[in-house]
């Protein structure tokens, strides 16, 4: 197995553009953990930490939590043994600010920095979401069309009705898409200006996207 020694890897990419799916088969190949802001705060919610209640008084609150209580709690993660190879950052940063957060955590490193964008159009992404459907009972997620189940508007695993959810809706998507577009582009301009940007066609199957991402990446 070929792997850049100490890779930090931030990945980028639209709704849809299936940055779950590239991280999963990413770090099957790289020995760095995959770190999910979404999951840190529910994680330091759980365990009580005196983070995980900050933040979690804001989200009862129904308020955003902000970027510096983000960044303390990404920092605190970071320092975590399973890091000091590296990581893989999906859903972080989503805005300069962060970005300008990150790099100062990571500046004391040597280690490779790299952020990956999944470039997939809009239509397309339109497309894979508003086809998704999820099962009532088990929550098994099918593609109507690039992984349909075997009989329309039920589940394989346990014959549950499959259902739309609202925000697979064509306009809800568009939506995400143009907050997407105005929170992204200047992450993009950031790392570009910093020579840490790759860009990697996100569509196609799953397994051409990962040997893309693994090409500009140097991973065998």
């Amino acid at each position: 197995m070929g792997t850049p020694h100490g890779l930090q890897l931030v990945l980028l990419g639209p709704p849809g553009a299936g940055k779950g799916t590239q991280a999963a088969l990413l770090i099957e190949k790289i020995a760095i953990p995959h770190i999910s802001t979404g999951d840190i705060l529910r994680g330091e919610a759980q365990q009580g930490t005196p983070l995980g209640l900050e933040a979690r008084a804001l989200m009862d609150k129904g308020q955003l939590v902000p970027d510096e209580l983000i960044l303390r709690i990404v920092a605190e993660r970071l320092k975590a043994p399973d890091c000091a190879d590296g990581f893989l950052l999906d859903g972080f940063p989503r805005s300069r600010p962060q970005a300008r957060g990150l790099e100062a955590i990571v500046e004391s490193s040597d280690h490779r920095f790299v952020a990956a964008c999944l470039d997939v159009p809009g239509d397309v992404v339109v497309r894979r979401l508003s086809g998704r459907r999820t099962c009532r009972e088990c929550g098994a997620m099918y593609q109507v069309e690039f992984s349909p189940p075997k009989v329309e508007g039920i589940c394989d695993r346990c014959d549950g009705e499959l259902y739309q959810r609202d925000d697979d809706h064509e306009e809800v998507i568009q939506a995400r898409l143009r907050i997407y577009r105005e929170e992204t582009q200047p992450l993009l301009e950031f790392y570009g200006k910093r020579d840490q940007l790759v860009t990697v066609d996100g569509t196609g199957a799953a397994d051409e996207v990962a040997e893309r991402l693994r090409q500009v990446l140097g991973v065998e």
